[in-house]
């Protein structure tokens, strides 16, 4: 089998991963990215800290790891990306499910990498010029318009380079490096930060659970979209990935080591962020929580801390943008991958055409803010949600026997959970996260229309 860049995703063509290490590190940077360092922290604000920490952990366990593994069962099974691997599975009825999953990809990436663009622009001010004061007015005029257009086209365009080198040679690769530098950016952060004054108060807000706010229906809505869009369930990622893998390999294992990772960073950058706005009192503004918050709070803090602000706002925003593009080039390899294999394109012509429809696509939210919050809503706590649902839906009731995949390469240990997982993805995610589409079907509505 050929890991070379002119494999059409296809048959006995399809390319591989090198190693497990190099498979559980790009599932693992697909599923640590902005949402964790950049959406977490403010999702946490509004979800009252430790409550939503509380629920955001249920949600990932007992509905976001069984429905990664039925995403691995159908991609390992089928050696297909979404549209093909669901219409294998379940006929061609299931296609409308694969298409949305590659809509779902191109609309995160689209927006993402405005979002990326603004990291690389301040981890650049930074290091070359430090941080500047009225924080709120630079954002403003960096935010949308050509500064916003110019450096979206730059993380397209970084995104593009590294998926055009296939999967063994560009992901696999690019995932070696960057998550293992971005562990260690983030771990030294939150060191940094324990040592601030008043740090106590940020770690309290982020890890006092209140039982009232961890059962609110809003709080529990919040944390399982953010739970789905964070380790990259319900957008064709997984399938995607797992068709390129070993079957001798134990998806199970996999699935623990990646939403554990995940979860990790998601705490970790809020050790990170809490302590930094409430040593320097801008819980409110963080609270507030608009798309924008940690590109305005951050950046006054760290101007705030003069010289080592500086250097740590530059590690960072370096922090964010690799956290970005691991993120990014997972979801262009989702639109790539069904461009090779429902058509005779090759790597290099499915990258470039996925990669400008981004490119196009992402001009809408880079001149309007606005519409960024649109998409954010609309798409990682809407579609995300129905495509999960729809995971377990197909994976729970329709594919034959999901469990008989997963053993394969299984340990006794992992064995013995199989059941319990193809328990909680047939009869516990339809009706959980058929309550959590619908309340997600009303905020997007209300997003949209401007509705209550």
């Amino acid at each position: 089998m050929s890991g070379g860049t002119g494999a059409t995703g296809r048959g006995e063509g399809r390319e591989v991963f090198g190693t497990r290490l190099g498979f559980v590190l790009a599932a693992v940077g697909s599923a640590v990215g902005l949402g964790n360092i950049w959406r977490f922290p403010y999702q946490a604000a509004e979800g009252g800290g430790a409550a939503f920490v509380i629920a955001y952990l249920i949600m990932t366990f007992m509905i976001g790891v069984p429905i990664m593994l039925a995403e691995f069962a159908v991609g390992r099974r089928t050696r297909l990306s979404p549209v093909g691997a669901l219409r294998r599975i379940g006929g061609r009825a299931w296609v409308p499910l694969g298409l949305l999953f590659v809509v779902t990809s191109l609309l995160i990436l689209a927006y993402l990498s405005v979002i990326t663009g603004w990291a690389i622009r301040y981890a650049l001010d930074a290091a070359l010029f430090g941080f500047s004061a009225g924080a709120g007015d630079r954002f403003t005029r960096i935010s949308t318009g050509g500064p916003a257009i110019g450096f979206h086209l730059v993380s397209i365009a970084l995104t593009i380079g590294i998926v055009l080198f296939g999967v063994r040679r560009g992901i696999e690769r690019a995932s070696l490096f960057m998550m293992p530098t971005l562990f260690l950016l983030l771990i030294g952060l939150a060191i940094w930060a324990s040592t601030l004054p008043n740090a106590a108060a940020g770690y309290r807000f982020y890890l006092a659970p209140s039982l009232a706010e961890v059962l609110d229906p809003a709080v529990l809505q919040g944390a399982a979209a953010q739970a789905f869009y964070s380790i990259s369930v319900g957008m064709g990622i997984m399938i995607t990935y797992a068709s390129y893998y070993s079957r001798e390999e134990n998806l199970n294992r996999e699935a623990a080591v990646i939403a554990l990772s995940d979860f990790s960073v998601a705490f970790i950058a809020g050790l990170v962020v809490f302590p930094i706005v409430f040593a320097l009192g801008l819980s409110e503004e963080v609270g507030e929580s608009a798309v924008g918050a940690l590109f305005i709070s951050l950046p006054e803090a760290f101007l705030r801390m003069g010289s080592v602000g500086r250097i740590v706002g530059t590690t960072f925003f370096m922090t964010l943008v690799v956290a970005a593009i691991t993120s990014a080039v997972s979801l262009l390899e989702v639109v790539s991958a069904v461009l090779m294999d429902e058509t005779r394109l090759v790597r290099r012509q499915a990258t470039l055409l996925a990669g400008c429809a981004a490119g196009l696509v992402g001009l809408a939210p880079a001149v309007s803010i606005a519409t960024l919050g649109i998409m954010d809503q609309l798409v990682a706590e809407l579609f995300t949600v129905l495509g999960v649902l729809g995971v377990a839906i197909l994976a729970g009731w329709v594919m034959r026997a999901p469990e008989e995949e997963l053993r394969l390469g299984a340990s006794p240990v992992f064995r013995r959970v199989i059941p319990l997982a193809v328990f909680l993805l047939r009869y516990v995610a339809p009706l959980l996260v058929g309550w959590i589409a619908w309340i997600s079907l009303h905020g997007s509505l209300a997003a949209l229309f401007g509705g209550q």
